[in-house]
């Protein structure tokens, strides 16, 4: 095997040979597990979701397939520029990522909507339940958010091309990067809502919140694992 090819090994399995793999290993894996969990309750409460679930949410609403379906086939496709580009960037926690929090945001939609718990948030008389929901479930999301991407576990490829292009602007902070990233996303989804006969799935609101609160959640949460031995 050449040095080219053995190198590139190298790189591929690295985030699989981290130090503490199977304690990391338990961590993201809730992480991942919360972040699915919070999803179900951004999209019950109809006030906007993460960037990249808002587009992916839009998109699958307009062609028609469940969140699960279409963020896992796009996180596939997107896995190819990972690849290529960063390889030392794909780990377990990259392959949960793509799996669980579509189809564990689906379920979870799906058995609020059998407690009948949708129609009470978005009720008029629980407008402040509303809130404690949305803004409970944005915290719980960003904050599992950035344990999972500062687990060393692998990013999906969403997350991982964030990282790319960081590495190719380096002169411009993580967190600016990571801030125009998402609002594209907003606005991808954006666009296909507005093609979609059902129109926007969600709201801006929580989109644009969560696309400025992220990049600064995961630089503090990185710089808190590390001072904690994480």
């Amino acid at each position: 095997m050449s040095g080219q090819k053995q190198n590139y090994l190298r790189r591929l399995t690295s985030q699989f040979r981290v130090k503490n793999f199977w304690r990391k290993l338990a961590l993201v894996t809730a992480a991942i597990f919360m972040m699915g969990f919070s999803l179900s309750f951004l999209i019950v409460a109809a006030w906007g979701t993460d960037p990249c679930s808002f587009m992916n949410l839009n998109i699958a609403n307009k062609i028609g397939w469940t969140l699960g379906n279409w963020q896992l086939t796009l996180n596939a496709v997107m896995l190819l520029f990972t690849l290529v580009f960063a390889p030392e960037l794909i780990g377990a926690g990259t392959v949960l990522n793509m799996v669980m929090i579509g189809y564990i945001a689906d379920f979870f939609c799906w058995l609020w909507s059998r407690l009948a718990l949708s129609p009470i948030v978005v009720a008029p008389g629980f407008f402040y339940l509303r809130v404690i929901v949305f803004a409970l479930a944005i915290i719980f999301f960003v904050i599992a958010a950035a344990v999972y991407m500062n687990c060393e576990m692998g990013l999906s490829p969403y997350d991982a091309a964030i990282k790319i292009i960081s590495g190719w602007a380096s002169r411009i902070p993580y967190f600016a990067i990571r801030i125009a990233y998402d609002l594209l996303a907003v606005g991808i989804g954006l666009a296909a809502a507005l093609s979609s006969p059902s129109g926007v799935q969600g709201s801006l609101i929580g989109s644009v919140i969560m696309s400025f609160a992220i990049g600064p959640a995961i630089t503090a949460v990185g710089r808190f694992m590390k001072a904690h031995g994480w």
